[in-house]
């Protein structure tokens, strides 16, 4: 089951000291991708994410506006992967009659390249507009945080001091 979500997305670039298999510190630069308004607002999104699961100091590295505004989200456990997908859609121009294409970037999650053209098929195929899969490419991004309002968020529950 797949279910999409439009927002400005922006790819952030995590750099910290990873522990490793072998216990060894080894200094990585990780991806992400978080919805925010602003960048102002996706460095503190990251910030905020990325706290809860490294417990040293990290640094933003980079951020920058994702090439695709319509994320598809797989409701699959062996969904672990992202990948970057762009669409050609088809239109008739009605005066000239000719073909248009128009470009169009997606990120996908999936666990594999032919999972995320299924996942694809089964979004657009919901539609009526024509379409080509010009490409599918997996992204190095490690996971998405989508915004979460206060009220969507985990109940924490409440201690008596």
């Amino acid at each position: 089951m797949m279910r999409s979500r439009t927002a400005e997305w922006f790819e952030c670039k995590i750099r910290y000291e990873k522990t490793m298999e072998d216990g060894m510190q080894k200094k990585v630069t990780e991806s992400y991708t978080v919805d925010a308004l602003s960048f102002t607002e996706a460095e503190q999104r990251i910030t905020e994410e990325m706290s809860s699961y490294i417990s040293g100091e990290f640094e933003v590295a980079d951020i920058k506006k994702a090439a695709y505004k319509e994320i598809f989200f797989s409701e699959d456990d062996s969904a672990d992967r992202w990948y970057k997908c762009k669409l050609q859609f088809i239109t008739i121009d009605e005066k000239t009659e000719k073909e248009k294409r128009s470009n169009v970037n997606y990120l996908v999650n999936a666990g594999t390249l032919n999972g995320a053209v299924v996942n694809l098929d089964e979004v657009m195929g919901g539609t009526m507009i024509d379409y080509v899969i010009v490409s599918v490419a997996e992204t190095q991004l490690m996971d998405v945080f989508e915004y979460k309002k206060e009220s969507e968020k985990e109940d924490k529950p409440e201690y008596e001091q």
